[in-house]
């Protein structure tokens, strides 16, 4: 019997893996990762540092244990080269393995800026566990950062930083924080109340150029401003890992396109993660992907099950602005209602009806989520 092949071993690949396993005890199972296999968190990556967690203490098992727990074989450091639907095969190198059914769950890149400088290449990024333990011991010594980026993953390293002594640029082309997902008055409040950590913001402009400084590095902005800093570290967003698929001959938009039973467009192939998208929707956050591995387990053993997304908020780990946000669906009409006190921003996105549709908190007034989230609508019903 030909294995069942997950590529990757992020929340992804080791969840749909456990999703499957129990229904499924039998059936043999290979896990390919290009790093170490580790169980962990990525999440947790980005405010681990005033937590005090190590990068080594945020694995939750590692290769050889997830291998015992599941059991799998897990092959760590692998890379696969190629994908052939036609032979249900892919490549290591020379390397040819055979699988009966194929789980893309392939992630996600940071997205790189056109960045010049003679030390462009030095600008960090972190997507990773190995990322991760790089930047942290880059920044031993309460070393300055510029960060790239004002957006879910910058804010929260911003505030991580800040809290543990560390001295903060953050550069975005937006206006405030959080622009994608906040409405002005709720990136105002999480603007000021980073500021008061000591982050210092620069909006409505982007980085030009890094260069060599010393021991460090002078970063010009594209309003002439420059900044020096110890470490740059970029966190401009996500783009789904498309290159395997594509050479593969699937169906790929701006993720690996999948109907709802997260079936690519080949027999037998499947993907979920950051790197698909379903119905238009590409949805790099937990909830999503939770909900993909308790469907594909189930239609990986056989008992074909679509998936369904109910509203899923997202918490944003800046605790000096505790912030929740279920912002509306793509194109989806309507306003935002704004209630404002000392210690809260309430933004409510409704239609001309009156029916909720997505919501941003701030501060106090995320006690109000559990109530709220029963009003909105589903994802995908």
């Amino acid at each position: 019997m030909e294995p069942i092949v997950i590529i990757g071993s992020g929340l992804a690949g080791y969840g749909v893996a456990k999703e499957f396993r129990k229904l499924d005890k039998a059936t043999p199972l290979t896990i390919i990762t290009a790093d170490g296999g580790e169980s962990y968190s990525k999440p947790m990556l980005s405010n681990a540092l005033a937590k005090k967690q190590a990068p080594a203490a945020l694995a939750m098992a590692q290769a050889s244990q997830m291998e015992t727990q599941l059991p799998a074989n897990i092959r760590t450091r692998a890379h696969v080269t190629a994908i052939d639907p036609s032979t249900h095969s892919l490549q290591i190198g020379g390397e040819k393995i055979a699988y009966s059914k194929l789980v893309l769950a392939l992630g996600a890149d940071q997205i790189r800026l056109p960045i010049t400088g003679n030390a462009a290449d030095a600008i960090l990024t972190v997507n990773d566990l190995d990322d991760y333990a790089r930047f942290r011991a880059a920044i031993e010594g309460g070393k300055r950062v510029v960060i790239i980026g004002a957006g879910l993953i910058g804010s929260e390293f911003a505030n991580d930083l800040a809290a543990s002594g560390h001295g903060i640029d953050v550069i975005d082309i937006a206006d405030r924080p959080l622009g994608r997902l906040l409405p002005p008055e709720g990136g105002m409040m999480l603007k000021e109340k980073l500021a008061t950590l000591g982050v210092r913001w620069h909006f409505g402009t982007s980085v030009k150029s890094v260069d060599g400084e010393g021991a460090g590095f002078k970063v010009t902005l594209a309003n002439g401003a420059t900044l020096t800093t110890d470490i740059v570290l970029s966190a401009v967003g996500l783009k789904p890992r498309l290159e395997l698929a594509r050479a593969a001959g699937l169906a790929v938009n701006r993720g690996i396109v999948v109907n709802r039973q997260l079936q690519a467009s080949a027999p037998d192939v499947y993907a979920l993660g950051d790197c698909v998208e379903i119905e238009g929707l590409v949805l790099p956050f937990i909830m999503p992907i939770m909900h993909a591995a308790r469907a594909l387990g189930p239609t990986l053993a056989d008992t074909p099950t679509e998936v369904k997304y109910p509203a899923m908020p997202v918490l944003v780990k800046t605790p000096a602005c505790p912030t929740i946000v279920s912002p509306p669906a793509p194109g989806a009409v309507g306003e935002w209602k704004i209630e404002q006190a000392a210690d809260s921003v309430k933004s409510l996105f409704v239609d001309a009806s009156g029916k909720l549709l997505g919501f941003a908190l701030n501060g106090a007034a995320t006690a109000e989520r559990a109530k709220l989230l029963l009003q909105l609508p589903a994802v995908l019903p």
